[in-house]
């Protein structure tokens, strides 16, 4: 079997330090791994975007500072007044749904209703019919031989 080699630690960044180990002779390789540089080194890494932006702190009297946050109460007021609006569309669309339901609902009943009077109106007919037919007889056709419908 082969060995592994002893980790070979290369200082980081943000108090991070970098351990590299090397692969042994299979050819598989170890992903580094991130460990604290020392005592009280340890912390979160800021992401690269918010450490390029913390390099020049502004003056909060500076017109630079000013117009951004101008920019910024913009911007926010926006977005609350589309949260908001999208909110009054959402119960707007609720009420919509609702009465549609209901009418919906209504229409069924009237529906249904509708459906049992045909369906006895029908029942009837045919009980009707049933009674009113008369079974052909040997008798009513050997009445009258003499008529052939002549």
């Amino acid at each position: 079997m082969s060995k592994l080699s002893q980790p070979a630690t290369t200082p980081g960044v943000n108090g991070i330090s970098v351990i590299h180990t090397q692969a042994h002779a299979s050819g598989l390789q170890q992903v580094p791994q991130l460990v604290p540089a020392g005592p009280g080194g340890g912390g979160k890494a800021a992401p690269p975007s918010k450490q390029s932006k913390k390099s020049s702190p502004m003056d909060r009297n500076s017109d630079e500072y000013r117009q951004r946050r101008e920019r910024n109460n913009m911007a926010v007021k926006k977005s609350r007044l589309k949260s908001k609006q999208k909110a009054q569309d959402t119960l707007q669309r609720v009420n919509q749904l609702k009465e549609e339901n209901e009418r919906l609902e209504a229409k069924i009943k009237l529906l249904t209703k509708e459906l049992s009077v045909l369906k006895d109106l029908f029942l009837e007919h045919a009980h009707n019919l049933a009674d009113n037919v008369q079974p052909v007889s040997a008798e009513t056709t050997t009445a009258n031989p003499g008529n052939t419908g002549q």
